[in-house]
Parts: structure tokens; sequence; C-alpha cells
């Protein structure tokens, strides 16, 4: 069977590892420091602080954010069920939004109809790769009438006097708007190292701060390392300087700080990550040829005069096919024994936000999308005789069904 997307392991990861595992330093140290660096300089944002998940991540900005019961968050009913899980965590509202016709991602049009008073917090999503419109959502949440109906709560609230963009750039790391990388491109970005992912650390997540300048990104990286550690004032690296082992607990945090081990698979992958995107453009280009004489291939978009994929995910469309006949194409295609799955089962799908009152119905453009869809493999290794294995796979198992 032709594995959907093993992680990009070769000697030099294992030889990274291997010298952190013998180095006395295994836990957050010198090599998730220097990650935290490199990762600021390759997507230009202010400050980046690693976390052990993208999930972390999120839900600690959520939270330093002050997100409590009665607030909303705007989340787009097209994306992974962590998107929305960390809302409910804070115990305030998600309120869910239809998806764009033209991509997988939330428009601001659909963003404009789900604002109230309430609202906190928007959670634009880059499925596959792809940028949201990220320009016009900045515009709209720093316009009149959207900050006059912003209530501040706190003070951190009160600093940025309006709704917060909170990116879920779980797939687009490597991506571009308007010559800008993902991470700079609003407020704060969160960005996944998950095993699957483009750049992966096994498990793990950056939090990337782009805020306006009122806010001092040096104390935000001090606040966010405390919430991170228990609340310790002093870390483990830290309390490693001569006489400096006593510490306070200021405040009752988590338990979500990266690992320099992990942070070693980071450093091997950030290195050679524009190599890693090089080689997914190609496969992209070779299913869009592959694909492109097929009246059934929806392509998705993946490069315009604006904006440029991170190359995450081959979101391929079979056009007019019913869910059930693409849930038979799938079974064909891995009786071909090749792999593929499905990016994303809309969240009003689940029993968890059934039991929120939330219909698909609410939804059909996500819906839409998801019905028809099949995410095809993508990664570093994979051959051009695999990629003819793939797409003969497909294109046949299409035939035998539609």
């Amino acid at each position: 069977m032709l594995p959907f997307s093993p992680p990009r392991m070769d000697q030099e990861t294992v030889d990274a590892v291997a010298k952190v595992l013998l180095s006395g330093w295994i836990t957050t140290g010198p090599n998730t420091k220097e990650f935290e660096k490199r990762l600021t300089d390759y997507v230009g944002c202010k400050k980046t602080i690693c976390f052990n998940s993208a999930t972390a991540g999120l839900e600690l900005v959520a939270r330093w954010f002050g997100l409590k019961e009665g607030d909303e968050v705007i989340v787009p009913a097209y994306t992974y069920c962590a998107s929305a899980n960390i809302v409910l965590h804070c115990g305030a509202t998600v309120v869910l939004v239809d998806i764009d016709q033209k991509d997988f991602n939330l428009s601001v049009k659909t963003i404009e109809g789900a604002i109230s008073e309430k609202t906190k917090i928007i959670i634009p999503v880059d499925i596959g790769g792809w940028p949201c419109d990220y320009p016009a959502i900045n515009e709209l949440v720093n316009s009149p009438e959207v900050k006059k109906m912003f209530t501040p709560e706190n003070e951190v609230q009160k600093k940025l006097g309006r709704v917060l963009v909170l990116s879920d750039a779980a797939h687009s790391i490597g991506a571009s708007l308007d010559g800008a990388k993902t991470g700079s491109l609003t407020d704060i970005t969160v960005f996944s190292f998950h095993a699957v992912k483009n750049l992966t650390t096994s498990e793990g997540g950056a939090v990337c701060f782009n805020l306006p300048e009122q806010f001092d990104v040096e104390e935000l990286y001090k606040e966010f390392n405390i919430r991170s550690l228990h609340g310790q004032s002093k870390d483990a690296l830290a309390k490693t300087q001569i006489g400096n082992w006593r510490y306070d607990v200021l405040e009752p945090g988590y338990k979500c700080n990266m690992m320099d081990i992990q942070a070693a698979i980071g450093l091997v992958e950030l290195g050679r990550y524009e190599s890693s995107l090089k080689r997914r453009r190609e496969i992209f280009d070779f299913y869009r040829r592959s694909f492109a004489d097929f009246e059934w291939a929806v392509i998705p978009d993946f490069k315009d005069e604006t904006k440029e994929s991170s190359y995450h995910l081959f979101l391929l469309r079979i056009k007019d096919a019913s869910e059930a006949q693409r849930d038979q194409i799938i079974q064909k295609i891995f009786e071909k024994e090749v792999s593929v799955n499905v990016h994303f089962q809309p969240l009003p799908m689940f029993t968890a936000y059934k039991k929120l009152g939330l219909d698909m119905n609410d939804y059909p453009e996500a819906f839409n999308k998801y019905k028809n869809v099949i995410t095809l493999p993508v990664y570093f290794n994979l051959t051009n005789d695999n990629l003819n294995t793939i797409t003969s796979a497909v294109i046949q198992s299409v035939s035998e069904v539609l």
C-alpha cells in the first residue's frame, strides 16, 4: 500500500536527535530557542514561541485574550475540530460560518454576517495551505463599524481595541500572500508541526506574534513562556544558572512547552524546507497536468497573481459526484493499493457539534466541497513512478463509478 503522508525522516534527522539525546539536555532549551528564532526569521513575524501542539498555542492565545463564557468566536464550518474545540474549552460560543464558493476558506462576506457585539476572535483557517484573504479580514476588523461593536472587557482587549484575528495556519507554513509569508499576515498566527504536516517536529506547534505596535512582543514571549510551564517564573534552562534555583509560580498555568528533541527535528526540517516545498510544488504540477483533460476533475488553487500555497494538501474534487459516489471512488482507489484521505468532514457532521444544535444544512457550500473531495498523497519522497500509480488509480476508479 502506497502510504498517504509519511514524514521526511533520514540520517540527518537521526543525527540531530541523537546529538540532543546525548547532550544531557532534552527538554526546552537551546534548540527550542534557536528554532523559535529561525522561525521568526523565516516567516517575517515579530516573535515566535513554540509549544507541544498548535492546539495548545490556539488555546493559550484565546485565554490570554480573556475568552470566556458569553463571548463568541467565528470559525469556518470547514476545518479540523481543534479550531473550534479550543473555543469550547474556554467556555465561549462557536459561531460557525460557511466557506467561500471559490475555495475552501472562509470569506469576508461570511464573517460580516456573523459579527456581533459578543464577537471577540475570528479564526480564519488556511485549508490545504492556501492563505485566507487576510488583507480583507484585517480591513474588516479595523473598520469603524466593526470596531464600534467591540466591547473590551480586560486590559488586553482594551489595548487592541477590536476583534482579534487568530489565524489557524496549521497547513500553511511557507505559503505567501502579496510577497509576505504566512505568519506575518495578521495579528497572531499558529502553525502545526504534527507528523503529517509539511514541516514536522513529530508533534508541536508555534505561535507567531505580529500584533500592532502597542504590544511589546518580548513581554508577550515571557508571558506565554510562563503560561506554558505551569506559571513558573523561570524555565528549567534559566534555573540551571548558578544560584538561580529559586522560582515563583505566578499563576496556575499549563504544561505545553516544546522539547529540544522536537526542536532538533524542526531545525533540520526548516533548514531544508525550501527543497521540500519545491518537491511538493512539482507534485501539485504533476497532478494538475494529469487531470487537466478530465471534465470531472476540479483542480484546487495553489498559485495566482497574489497567493502561493504551501502545497500541503491536494484537494481534488470530483465534479457532480455525490457523497456516496465519492466514497465508492475512495474504496476503489484503496483496492488499487493507494492511500488517499478526505480533508475535512465539516464540524456540523460530528456528534459533539450536533449536540450544540448545529445543522449541516446551514452550511451548504461546506457540504458541497466535502461531498466530492479526495485528498491525494503529497510528500517529499514520492517518486514520479509513485505519482503515475496514484493518478492512474484515481482516473480508473472514477471511470468505474461515474
